[in-house]
């Protein structure tokens, strides 16, 4: 097995591996590994779980119960097939859909599980706008927009390691599981009811809602996001450290997400104890929150409710956001900076909230946050059938590849699943293609395309696997050619760093036998309006300067050409000479000031660098 720190462009790079592993005793070695189940966990007890939870129990009892349990055994063997993937091949399930297909499937699969993203941060945004709602008093749209403001604590947060970050999740799952193990103790539910509701029993009227818890247990982004998590951890490159490290992982899955079932199932049993015994069918989470008061007889049930509602929906924003970065990394392998992908998120998931809010009120938001858990089990096989695939592949995995037993328990969690969404879809939009002929024209083309999707994820063969040899840096410095630089082009700008300019180039000029291109733009006014015509004394004295540089050049045997160029963007001229002269090397000196001195005096190093078809070295320093 390849070790983890050959992998190119690491899972989250500026955590991956910093939890050291080797601990002197068992329970030690234990809490080593423990963390990332947890961060995944947070994802299964959001706010969108909350509306999914809160209507099931209101409008059918305990009837499905048995569902969250079902979804919480799917969530265990599909999260610790996700951990094993990231431990055994050092890649997440994206950076596998990127290594395994081509391109095209490889881009719908993000542009896939982005939607999925979006539509769970919607559920968070929406939350956390409802928990301050109901504390603070604050209007829901103003709160759809303050929750922008957590991009800045999810960064400021991530400054302080994976370790900090994960003890924070654990004190919030604390805090939402003590909230309403209190709220169950005001609230005196059924057991005998409670055991009925184990008992597996669904229909169409109730599918829609199952459908969503589905949707909000098992959440597809939480299988990428364990499957980069797991590489926090350092862990060594034999078959042995690896099967120890699958196995605390197994143990941290299992503890971590009963301990969401607790929740989960705390908020359904709620709702069935309190709303739907009383005949109230919960619409809206506001309506939730007011009603347990009069209903409890305590005041301290809703303020725990709201409490709750706000520490889920802002604990979820870490684990979104950590998705986000691995999905667009993965698939793409394309990196932004954390506060603008995390910005790029939080903007779709505000702007309908926000429309939400403002045009269909709360109950517009209760049912956008049930949609959204729909829209994430309708994506789910889009990520479920790859992790089984790349799981039970000897080729990628080894001896770790997927036993015969965990296949069928694997291939029969992907049945049920597609199972239960084709039932939903057959539900929902078939009445709705026969609405109108345009709806029919807009489904059916996306429809197909989906299931071909979903049909190349399942059947189609994989690209070939990528060795351990593929990624070791030897094979990247084998067989270098040797660039040849023939034309260099040097912008200078009489200045204190020219001679750094200079310097650099001449060497290159000397070692390679090139021709250097000295230049400068005339940036006066005279200059951009008469160009070529303009003779200032300012200008007379700027030629000078660069013919008496040209000048030394020669005497030290060098080809040197000068060019002026006239203009008020310096940018600009230098990329238009640069592309007439196609020069093999560009040598520039950096100005030396950042932050608001680029606003005010630009960038222009950036500003060439992308546009010229040549390396550019940019010199910083004055050589002595």
């Amino acid at each position: 097995m390849k070790p983890q720190s050959s992998t190119p462009n690491a899972s989250l790079p500026e955590v991956h591996g910093s939890v050291t592993t080797a601990r002197p005793t068992l329970l030690k070695r234990v809490f080593a590994f423990a963390g990332p189940a947890y961060l995944v966990s947070v994802g299964y007890m959001d706010p969108g779980n909350w509306a999914a939870n809160l209507g099931a129990g209101s409008q059918f009892g305990y009837q499905l119960l048995w569902v969250l349990v079902l979804s919480n055994l799917m969530a265990i063997l599909l999260q610790t097939l996700s951990a094993r993937l990231g431990i055994v091949t050092g890649r997440d399930l994206a950076q596998a859909c990127r290594d395994a297909y081509p391109r095209p499937i490889s881009i719908s699969l993000w542009a896939l599980c982005e939607i999925a993203i979006a539509a769970c941060d919607l559920a968070e945004v929406l939350g956390a706008a409802i928990g301050l709602n109901l504390l603070f008093h604050i209007p829901l749209v103003t709160g759809v927009l303050l929750t922008a403001l957590d991009t800045f604590i999810v960064l400021w947060l991530t400054r302080y390691g994976i370790r900090m970050v994960e003890g924070i999740i654990l004190v919030v799952i604390a805090i939402v599981t003590g909230c309403f193990l209190m709220e169950l103790w005001f609230a005196g539910p059924s057991v005998s009811d409670m055991m009925g509701g184990l008992v597996p029993k669904i229909d169409g009227a109730s599918l829609y809602l199952a459908i969503s818890i589905l949707g909000a247990t098992v959440m597809p982004h939480n299988l990428y996001l364990h499957s980069a998590l797991v590489q926090t951890r350092k862990v060594g490159r034999s078959e042995e450290e690896q099967r120890e490290a699958c196995k605390y992982n197994l143990v941290d899955s299992v503890i971590a997400l009963n301990g969401a079932l607790i929740v989960n199932t705390a908020i359904l049993v709620l709702a069935a104890a309190v709303f739907f015994k009383n005949g109230t069918i919960v619409t809206e989470i506001e309506q939730a929150h007011e009603l347990l008061t009069p209903l409890l007889g305590t005041t301290m049930a809703s303020v725990l409710f709201a409490v709750a509602l706000l520490a889920s929906g802002q604990s979820s924003t870490l684990t979104g956001t950590y998705a986000g970065q691995i999905v667009m990394e993965g698939f793409l392998d394309l990196r932004l900076r954390p506060w603008l992908r995390r910005l790029i998120t939080r903007s779709v998931a505000i702007i309908p909230a926000a429309l939400t809010v403002s045009s269909s009120g709360e109950s517009g938001t209760y049912q956008l946050l049930i949609l959204s858990q729909v829209v994430l089990s309708l994506q789910l096989p889009f990520a479920v059938l790859p992790l089984i695939r790349f799981t039970s592949d000897p080729e990628r995995m080894g001896k770790f590849a997927n036993k015969t037993w965990v296949n069928i328990c694997a291939w029969t969690v992907a049945a049920v699943i597609l199972g239960l969404n084709f039932w939903l879809v057959s539900q929902t939009l078939v009445p709705w293609v026969q609405e109108a002929a345009w709806h029919a024209l807009v489904a059916i083309p996306l429809g197909i395309g989906l299931l071909l999707l979903l049909g190349w994820v399942t059947f189609a063969k994989h690209l070939p696997v990528k060795r351990e040899e593929d990624w070791q840096g030897a094979a990247v410095a084998t067989d270098l050619p040797a660039p040849v630089y023939r034309n260099i082009l040097v912008p200078l700008d009489h200045s204190n760093r020219d001679r750094a300019a200079v310097a650099h180039a001449a060497a290159m000029a000397k070692l390679h036998g090139a021709t250097l291109h000295v230049m400068h733009v005339e940036e006066g006014a005279t200059s951009a309006l008469y160009g070529e015509d303009a003779s200032t004394a300012e200008v007379a004295s700027g030629e000078r300067y660069f013919l008496d540089i040209v000048e030394a050049l020669r005497r030290d045997g060098l080809r040197v050409e000068l060019t002026v160029a006239h203009g008020r963007d310096p940018r600009a001229e230098i990329i238009r000479v640069a592309q007439k002269l196609q020069p093999d090397l560009v040598v520039m000196a950096a100005h030396g000031h950042t932050g608001i001195k680029d606003l005010i005096f630009g960038t222009t190093i950036n500003g060439v660098r992308h546009k010229v078809n040549a390396p550019v070295l940019v010199v910083t320093g004055d050589p002595r």
